[in-house]
C-alpha cells in the first residue's frame, strides 16, 4: 500500500471514531439535562477571585434565581462560574457545570451538583443554548464573548427561539455596547432592531424580576 494511501486511511478511521466521541457527548448532555428547565446559563471569567465584588454579585444573582425556581448552568470552572454554581447549589437549585478540557485554567469547581465534561466546545455550546431560558453574561474574556456572540447570532438569524440576553455590569460592558452601536450599526453591519437582542443591567433583583416577567414558569 502506498504511504499516502495509508495516511489517508488512518485519517479516515480517526475521523470516524471522533464522530462517535462527539455523538457520545451529545447523548450524555441530553440525558443529564433533559429535566433541567427552567434554567439560566450564567457566563463569566474564571480569573475572578472570591473576594471581588463581582464574584459576590454573581453568587447573589444565582442564589436569587434558585429561590425563584430556576436552575443554573455554568461552564463549570472557577471564578464567576464557581460563584454562580455556589449560589445555585446553596439556594437549593440544580447547579450544572459543563466543564471543558483545557490545557490551563479550567479546573472544575466543587459546587456543581450536576457535572459534565466536554472535549468539544461546539457540543458544550449546544447544551448552553438548548437548555437555557435566558443568558446572563457577567464580565469575562474571550470565552465569555464567544458565548455571547454565538447566542446573539443564533437569535438574530432565527436559528433558535429568542430568549433574554443580559449583560451584567454596565461599567464593564458599556464600551462594547458603544462600539456595537457606533461601528456595527453606524456602518450598516447590523440593523437597529439587533440592539434589542440584549440588555445591560446592574442590579441582581432587577435581572431576576426581568427574567421572571419574560419567562412563564
Amino acid at each position: 500500500m502506498p504511504e499516502n494511501q495509508y495516511l489517508i486511511d488512518t485519517f479516515t478511521v480517526h475521523e470516524s471514531w471522533r464522530l462517535f466521541r462527539i455523538l457520545s457527548e451529545f447523548v450524555d448532555g441530553i440525558e443529564a439535562l433533559s429535566e433541567i428547565q427552567p434554567a439560566v446559563s450564567i457566563f463569566g471569567s474564571a480569573r475572578v477571585k472570591e473576594d471581588e465584588d463581582i464574584y459576590k454579585k454573581t453568587y447573589d444573582l444565582a442564589y436569587k434565581f434558585a429561590k425563584e425556581g430556576f436552575n443554573v448552568i455554568t461552564g463549570g470552572g472557577g471564578g464567576l462560574m464557581e460563584a454562580a454554581n455556589r449560589g445555585a447549589s446553596e439556594g437549593g437549585a440544580k447547579s450544572v457545570g459543563l466543564n471543558i478540557q483545557l490545557p490551563m485554567e479550567q479546573i472544575p469547581n466543587p459546587y456543581a451538583n450536576i457535572k459534565l465534561n466536554f472535549r468539544y466546545f461546539f457540543v458544550r455550546k449546544v447544551m448552553f443554548i438548548r437548555y437555557a431560558t435566558a443568558y446572563i453574561v457577567m464580565p469575562g474574556g474571550f470565552g465569555t464573548l464567544d458565548e455571547l456572540s454565538e447566542a446573539l447570532t443564533l437569535i438574530q438569524t432565527h436559528r433558535i427561539r429568542p430568549f433574554p440576553v443580559i449583560l451584567f455590569d454596565s461599567s464593564y460592558w458599556n464600551g462594547l455596547v458603544d462600539w456595537i452601536r457606533d461601528r456595527l450599526l453606524g456602518e450598516g453591519m447590523i440593523s437597529k432592531e439587533d440592539l434589542d437582542l440584549f440588555e445591560v443591567m446592574d442590579d441582581t433583583d432587577e435581572v431576576v424580576k426581568h427574567i421572571k416577567k419574560m419567562i412563564i414558569l
